[in-house]
């Protein structure tokens, strides 16, 4: 069913603006049933159409599958002309046709250099691109179980990173069993990845999902960015949109998916210029397209294991192999939530207990009574959020209550929603299940009593673990484990880390010149959206200094 056409989404150009485009492309006339692009095609070009008429389809290629229909004034695309990634669609005239066509490298000029246009195109690109996402109009098709954390891994994965694709339970699905036994797949092997219609993944990891799907471009070991970002959260994606827009080489290494901890918020509501609210996942797609927009290079599924910092330039080692290099360094790996000390917990991880609270864990747990362990606003949002989508909410908090570390809005919600109710000084205690979790025991410190619950979904929301293994002793951490900058750092911290200039380090900087630590990481940080986008910032105009 083709897409209802809006003016946003598929604005037509005026002449005068068509005569701005013309200088960047060149016109050529093609013939009925003629092929501009297809799935899995990477830089497709941009087309505007002069005469005639271009007609989308998904990736069957059907011609009932048609996703619109572009005539005289509009052109084609979406934000894989910025990021790189393939075509998720077939492009054809289905009659002969006068079209402006213009290469991806001009179409980022464009961008950079007509606000007018600029503002036309991506605000389309991102509307037609979720519009894919939301039909589930793509190549790609998963065949899971809801029983099955990697499942869930995955859907997270690829909802996260915006790629659209079909899923088909085993358990519900009565297709789903004839396609596994077409592939010859056993059952162990679930889930499964059916990537372009012709590649089979049995269980695949992220990176072997974004090497199949294209998710990146190619990384040259040998190239030197200005920048290297690890980490794509908040603050990550406000450094490299910062840096980038100044004319820095940047590459983002993203050991997921963007947005981090941030982008697995349901609703953002007070984050500045947003009074409707924003979720996560939105918020971290916008600033994707913006930092992609100025040039920058994102890798996902690629993260960063080790970091050289005894010489320049920097090296990065990637997971599953490779190095990268970079002038300058910005750590901003962010903050996990706390594992709870239970014995069998790793047993449910993704079959009943989970860290975020996105659509993708929602539709789990529909109508059921649902538990979250947390006091802080990601703890709340989601209590919210899903308070409207399940029968019931257990929200458990160690301490008296939410006043010290909720925001006033959050907690007003939660008091007067009937559908969530408020358990202080309350502890889990026990969690069982039979392959999925279905009991949860937890206890009232205060009076001792301890309660059984016929719970199958637990979240996860308290504390937070800083993600520096991979940092491996190359900066100077605090006790527990976060990154210590400027300021913070004593003279003991620095003689002992041989700080080899005569400034102290920057407000930002760690105890290695140029290289940088912001967000959720960094030692002292105020654990909010807002402060982690301008500590991005804030880094950027510190690294001209270090970089001048």
């Amino acid at each position: 069913m083709a897409v209802e056409k809006n003016e946003l989404m598929f604005p037509r150009l005026r002449e005068v603006e068509i005569a701005r485009l013309r200088p960047f492309g060149k016109e050529r006339r093609t013939s009925a049933g003629e092929i501009l692009f297809e799935p899995g095609a990477t830089n497709a070009n941009l087309y505007v159409v002069l005469e005639g008429d271009i007609e989308i389809r998904s990736a069957s290629g059907k011609k009932d599958d048609v996703v619109v229909l572009h005539e005289p004034g509009e052109f084609t695309g979406e934000v894989n002309m910025l990021s790189g990634r393939p075509s998720l669609v077939i492009g054809l005239t289905t009659q002969p046709s006068r079209l402006l066509e213009i290469d991806s490298a001009n179409v980022r000029r464009i961008i950079q250099t007509d606000p007018e246009i600029s503002e036309m195109l991506l605000r389309a690109y991102m509307l037609r691109h979720a519009q894919l996402v939301a039909r589930g109009w793509g190549d790609l098709l998963l065949i899971g179980s809801n029983y099955s954390a990697d499942t869930l891994r995955l859907k997270e994965f690829l909802s996260r990173n915006g790629y659209p694709y079909r899923y088909l339970d085993v358990d519900h699905d009565p297709g789903a069993q004839e396609l596994l036994d077409q592939f010859a797949v056993k059952a162990n092997e679930i889930p499964v990845l059916i990537c372009r219609n012709r590649q089979v993944l049995r269980n695949p990891s992220n990176a072997d999902a974004a090497a199949c799907l294209g998710m990146n471009v190619q990384v040259d070991g040998a190239s030197i960015f200005d920048v290297i970002v690890v980490g794509a959260g908040p603050s990550g994606l406000a450094a490299a949109v910062y840096a980038a827009s100044e004319g820095l080489s940047v590459l983002v290494l993203e050991n997921s998916a963007p947005g981090g901890q941030a982008g697995c918020s349901s609703k953002i509501e007070n984050y500045l210029g947003f009074p409707t609210g924003v979720s996560g996942q939105e918020l971290a797609e916008r600033a994707l397209v913006q930092a992609q927009k100025f040039g920058a290079q994102v890798s996902v599924a690629r993260g960063a294991v080790a970091l050289k910092c005894t010489g320049q330039p920097f090296v990065v080692e990637l997971t599953g192999g490779g190095t990268v290099q970079g002038r300058s360094v910005i750590i901003a790996t962010g903050a996990a939530y706390r594992r709870l000390p239970l014995a069998n917990l790793s047993r449910y991880e993704g079959v009943g207990i989970y860290y975020g609270a996105t659509n993708v864990e929602a539709q789990l747990c529909l109508g059921e009574e649902v538990a979250i362990v947390g006091g802080g606003n990601s703890a709340g949002q989601a209590a919210v959020f899903l308070s409207s989508r399940v029968r019931h909410v257990d929200l458990l908090v160690r301490g008296r209550g939410l006043c010290d570390t909720m925001s006033r809005y959050l907690i007003r919600r939660i008091v007067d929603s009937p559908m969530i109710t408020l358990r202080p000084f309350t502890e889990i205690t026990a969690i069982e299940g039979n392959g999925h979790l279905e009991e949860v025991s937890w206890r009232d410190a205060k009076t001792n009593v301890s309660e059984l619950h016929a719970i199958h979904h637990l979240f996860l929301m308290t504390g937070a673990a800083p993600n520096t293994a991979w940092l491996d002793g190359c900066v100077v951490l605090d006790e527990k484990k976060f990154v210590k900058t400027g300021p913070d750092l004593t003279a003991e911290d620095l003689a002992a880390a041989q700080w080899p200039m005569k400034r102290a380090p920057y407000l930002l900087e760690t105890s290695v010149p140029r290289v940088f630590a912001v967000g959720d990481v960094r030692s002292g940080s105020v654990k909010r959206v807002a402060s982690a986008v301008g500590e991005g910032s804030i880094a950027v105009q510190l690294l001209h200094h270090v970089l001048a």
